[in-house]
């Protein structure tokens, strides 16, 4: 500290100690002289009682040097995030979702009023701006075709899955009232409800279409020294509303990160759905103990779907050494076992906390993993065995058209069906403490979500997408979105230029194949 700073910070603390003495003073004078109650007397006790510990406390520089008028910094701090969403932020500045998708998620839940008046607020000569390429000649989109069977010859079960689906959200990370709202909302609208890792509760079971999501805690199929149970898989598997069985080896928030449940979280409750002991803090390692390689990976696959009596199993991945997903797809061709699905999810996807560095900086985001992931399926000829889920800041029907076009079947979206819950985006997911009641297990906060009005909600946000989906890929000239092509979607790559997705994501392999043509 400067000579400057210092006398500045020494007079501030002299000041500060001058008008709370003096109030104290001035306090004892009128009661005792003046009749006053005695009172009056509180509030400059507390302020001399704050300064005293402001001045000899070690742990803040701040405080210590500006005792009282310190803690305003950490009260400004504290609710930065709330005057920045509610005062200062623009309709397009937002992280991760903006006001604008906010908002129209808000509206489409609702069944309020979708449209948008005065021109767009985006920018469209910015650099990274993407858009569709509309036809003269529009079609009606058929929305028979908004479903796809998953399950390819070896699954027994074939599942007919809507293209929207909600994405994996285990309870314990949502309350009781959001994951029964969910599934409910599921079932009112005819789509499938990922259970997370966190197993298969009562609350999952209100009648909605499940997709069981297997992590590496192996919760509710799991024996007392965290190992897979062939007999606990088995029974839940039976269950009528499991309808598929995904095997997480990593997700976009977290990618090679495992999770860690308290003691004080593993309620009774929480211990019985995962098949764990109650109060005991339980670690998910970052690895499966089940497989330790690709050719295991894939037997432990049809070890699933025959426990499941066959029904479709696929594993969900966020890309990250490519030569390790070429080192699966190759172990496919040599055991000749195909996976029903892979559900691909992009560094961009978030609701599971987790550490910056991999929340950032780790992991392929969605569209250039969708693009390799197809590739290469196609490449090694399986492309039509294997359907591809896409799950990554989901949240429209722009970035469904655009998932589908990039090589997806399918999609996931977590976060828009938060957003249709009530959720507000005030990133207190990993505290505890969401003030809408989604992400917490406090009762007081949670009992605010009415079921009865939010599923109809999540149901609301489904159905009123697949109605926009519909019109923006018949604006297109689609009838079906597997005619969707990515040569519509377009990328501002310079300040006078813009390129197509086949261009981007396809022009290289395209003159690959056209030289391997010319060679013969």
């Amino acid at each position: 500290m400067t000579s400057k700073k210092f006398f500045a910070s020494l007079v501030a603390r002299q000041i500060i100690w001058f008008v709370a003495i003096t109030a104290l003073i001035a306090g004892l004078y009128f009661v005792k002289f003046h009749g006053l109650a005695w009172e009056v007397l509180l509030l400059p006790i507390a302020l001399m009682i704050i300064i005293a510990v402001d001045t000899f406390q070690p742990r803040h520089s701040i405080r210590r040097n500006y005792p009282l008028i310190g803690r305003m910094r950490y009260l400004f701090e504290s609710v930065r995030p709330e005057f920045r969403q509610y005062f200062f932020e623009g309709e397009l500045d937002g992280k991760p979702f903006n006001r604008r998708q906010r908002s129209i998620v808000y509206q489409r839940a609702k069944n309020e009023k979708q449209t948008i008046s005065f021109g767009m607020q985006d920018d469209p000569n910015r650099i990274g701006y993407e858009w569709a390429a509309h036809s003269v000649y529009p079609k009606k989109a058929d929305e028979s075709t908004f479903r796809i069977t998953i399950g390819n010859t070896q699954c027994l079960q074939p599942y007919s899955a809507s293209i929207l689906n909600i994405s994996a959200m285990s309870y314990g990370a949502l309350s009781k009232t959001a994951v029964t709202s969910l599934n409910k909302g599921a079932k009112m609208g005819g789509f499938a409800h990922n259970t997370g890792e966190g197993g298969i509760s009562d609350y999952h079971r209100q009648g909605g279409d499940l997709i069981w999501q297997i992590g590496t805690g192996y919760f509710g199929c799991r024996n007392q020294d965290g190992t897979f149970s062939n007999e606990l898989f088995a029974e839940r598997a039976a269950y009528p509303e499991v309808k598929m069985i995904e095997l997480k080896l990593s997700q976009g928030a977290k990618p090679g990160h495992g999770g860690l449940l308290p003691a004080e979280k593993n309620t009774p409750e929480i211990a019985k759905i995962r098949s764990i002991e109650p109060y005991t803090t339980v670690h998910s390692p970052s690895a499966h103990t089940a497989f330790s390689n690709a050719i295991e990976l894939l037997y432990f696959i049809n070890q699933l779907r025959q426990l499941s009596n066959g029904k479709p199993v696929g594993f969900k991945i966020c890309i990250g050494r490519q030569d390790e997903f070429v080192t699966i797809v190759e172990a496919m061709m040599e055991t000749r076992i195909f996976p029903d699905f892979i559900t691909v999810d992009g560094a961009e996807g978030g609701t599971g906390a987790a550490p910056m560095e991999f929340i950032d900086y780790m992991g392929m985001a969605l569209s250039d993993a969708l693009v390799f992931v197809s590739a290469t399926l196609r490449q090694y000829g399986i492309r039509e065995q294997i359907k591809i889920l896409a799950a990554g800041k989901v949240i429209s029907a722009f970035d469904m058209a655009k998932a589908l076009a990039l090589g997806a079947d399918a999609c996931y979206s977590a976060r828009g069906m938060m957003f249709s819950l009530g959720c507000i985006q005030a990133l207190q997911c990993d505290s505890g403490k969401c003030p809408v009641g989604i992400a917490t297990q406090d009762k007081a906060l949670y009992k605010g979500i009415d079921i009865t009005d939010k599923s109809v909600r999540v149901a609301n946000f489904h159905k009123n997408t697949m109605k926009a989906l519909g019109e923006f890929i018949g604006a297109c000239g689609f009838e079906n979105p597997k005619e969707i092509t990515p040569g519509v979607f377009y990328r501002r790559t310079s300040g006078n230029s813009n390129q197509s997705f086949a261009e981007l994501y396809f022009k290289e392999k395209e003159t690959n194949s056209k030289k391997e043509m010319s060679n013969f």
